[in-house]
């Protein structure tokens, strides 16, 4: 039997092949999880909320898993999964480990020990329901492994282009881990001056420097029990790579200006968008320090490598400006022009994408007009493949199986048709009314701001790109003083 004192884990059940008899719940609770069984996906939909883990019983293959993963991921929820698969089906317990999942218990025989040991560690105090995106193949098998990596002590080095997604990566390996209940702190090392970094780091006693009025604690130890993650460590400054050297051989530091040595218990994950090996050719990374941080290598792709992460992304972000409960509509022909667009600042531009989308639409439903990228050439190499999805039939961005019950699926990712143009009594040129939107826009940013950079700025697109932008629109006759 599990100790006691283990908490309860609610547990939402989905087997469609067959229902569970009193001696399958008496093992259940034996292992510490309160059961909740449903049949359907319709039915998962409402108790996901409720759920600390999931239960899966996988039949001939994987299928079933990769459904809930999108549903899960569609709702805005990160729920561990646990399935179960017959053993005769080795192939089929392989894929679901390779597509995330936390666990594979056989579904032809029950072992009290063998329940205990995949609950352990699920402690729902400290379960997390951060809505993290990992619909991607190529993502569920990143966080698959994120999540083994997780369990021990080893460090971590995130690899990965500017803007992909490290430190959310970061905090899944925190939050999935047995330090979940301690601190994540988190320091870039590109965005400080060398001086302060060692500050922050290690900290300081009172008197250290001009200044130190009082003790400060650094960030490792305000670290303690818990996770530092150092971002973009390619950056730090070569004197500090030996001291942080030090710091990861020996667990303990010295504050600056204080004799007194201070033991650290911290898991450290770094961070790099650079090639580390490149750099110690170059003689701007230590090698030792390379390997002390490389222990286990994490690399997440940028977002063009792994389309199926885009759309669940762009209503990740999209939810963030949900107000009075009115979800936004994408419509089909703008699910396929994000699709289209290669994404060079990943997750990042897509944010600012669907902010300016956000700002433009002046409803709820987002259509092409309403997208303004960073790369001012998309303009163009958009356009082809905007107008192609308009005469045909897109396919969902996301398959889902049709389910025995209907899944409630939010609106922003159901096709819709694209949004009128108000005040214009004929058909409108899709490029002209880009335009005509995108004119406005900038036509405010320029007239509310004093300059060409502050108005850049605002838009989130840089000067280079603003007076491209202008020049296109000055040669489609339109005049930078007067709103369109």
């Amino acid at each position: 039997m599990i100790a006691s004192s283990v908490n309860v884990i609610h547990a939402v059940w989905l087997d469609p092949f067959s229902p569970l008899d009193a001696a399958d719940r008496a093992q259940l609770s034996a292992a510490g999880i309160s059961l909740e069984t449903v049949s359907t996906l319709g039915d998962l939909t409402l108790a996901l909320r409720r759920a600390h883990v999931l239960v899966i019983r996988l039949g001939d293959s994987a299928e079933l898993l990769q459904e809930v993963q999108t549903l899960v991921a569609q709702l805005g929820h990160t729920v561990p999964v646990l399935c179960r698969v017959d053993r005769r089906r080795m192939e089929v317990a392989v894929d679901a480990m390779r597509l995330g999942a936390l666990h594979v218990l056989p579904a032809d025989e029950w072992s009290s020990k063998a329940w205990q040991d995949a609950v352990k560690g699920l402690n729902a105090p400290e379960l997390k329901t951060k809505s993290y995106v990992f619909v991607d193949p190529t993502s569920q098998h990143l966080l698959a492994l994120a999540q083994r990596v997780a369990q021990t002590e080893v460090t971590a080095l995130l690899v990965g282009p500017t803007g992909a997604g490290k430190e959310v990566l970061a905090r899944v390996l925190h939050e999935s881990s047995p330090r979940a209940k301690g601190p994540f702190v988190a320091l870039n090392c590109a965005a400080m001056p060398e001086h302060l970094i060692e500050d922050m780091l290690f900290g300081h006693e009172k008197g250290a420097f001009t200044g130190a009025l009082k003790e400060h604690k650094g960030l490792f130890e305000q670290a303690h029990g818990g996770t530092i993650f150092l971002d973009e460590i390619g950056e730090m400054p070569m004197n500090l790579q030996a001291k942080l050297l030090r710091v990861l051989q020996e667990k303990k530091l010295n504050r600056l200006g204080g004799e007194a040595t201070i033991d650290l218990d911290v898991r450290v994950i770094a961070a790099t968008n650079k090639d580390l090996k490149l750099a110690i050719e170059q003689r701007e990374f230590r090698e030792d320090l390379y390997f002390r941080i490389s222990t286990f290598r994490l690399r997440i792709q940028a977002l063009k490598d792994r389309p199926g992460d885009i759309v669940p992304l762009v209503a990740q972000s999209l939810a963030r400006h949900v107000k009075g409960g009115v979800p936004f509509n994408v419509t089909a022909e703008a699910q396929a022009m994000l699709q289209s667009y290669p994404w060079p600042g990943n997750v990042r531009e897509l944010e600012n994408v669907v902010q300016r989308a956000v700002v433009l639409c002046g409803g709820r439903t987002i259509s092409p007009a309403h997208l303004m990228f960073d790369d001012a050439q998309m303009d163009e190499q958009a356009l082809p493949a905007v107008q192609q999805a308009m005469v045909a039939p897109v396919a969902p961005a996301m398959p889902m199986h049709t389910p025995a019950a209907p899944v409630s699926v939010p609106a922003y990712f159901a096709p819709h048709p694209p949004i009128e143009v108000r005040e214009t009594p004929e058909p409108v040129n899709l490029e002209d009314a880009v335009k005509s939107s995108e004119h406005q826009v900038i036509m405010a940013a320029i007239q509310s701001t004093d300059s060409r950079m502050e108005a850049a700025a605002k838009l989130g697109i840089s000067p280079r790109t603003l007076r491209y932008k202008l020049a296109q629109l000055r040669s489609r006759g339109m005049s930078e003083g007067v709103s369109a």
